[in-house]
């Protein structure tokens, strides 16, 4: 931003923290109260297994560059933060 002394130009700020707050109670109200996040979490933990499961030994070897690369996330191995 600029700090000049402009008499053509106007601050402006808008503050968006309400109307985030609101859409995401929006979001939560639309998943409906059956949806489980734990639930959603392990379905996509085992998707990602499973999509990574049976790989040939050139399919390995790529994989583990794509995530030394920091391309695609490690296999975790248990429930702790990996850092």
């Amino acid at each position: 931003m600029n700090d000049r002394s402009d008499p053509d130009l106007v601050t402006f700020t808008l503050d968006l923290t309400v109307e985030e707050a609101r859409r995401r109670a929006e979001v939560v109200a639309a998943l409906g109260p059956h949806w489980d996040p734990v639930a959603a979490l392990r379905s996509e933990e085992a998707a990602r297994s499973l999509l990574y499961s049976g790989l040939d030994a050139d399919q390995e070897r790529m994989y583990a560059m794509l995530v030394e690369a920091g391309v695609l996330p490690g296999r975790d191995t248990g429930d702790a933060a990996p850092h």
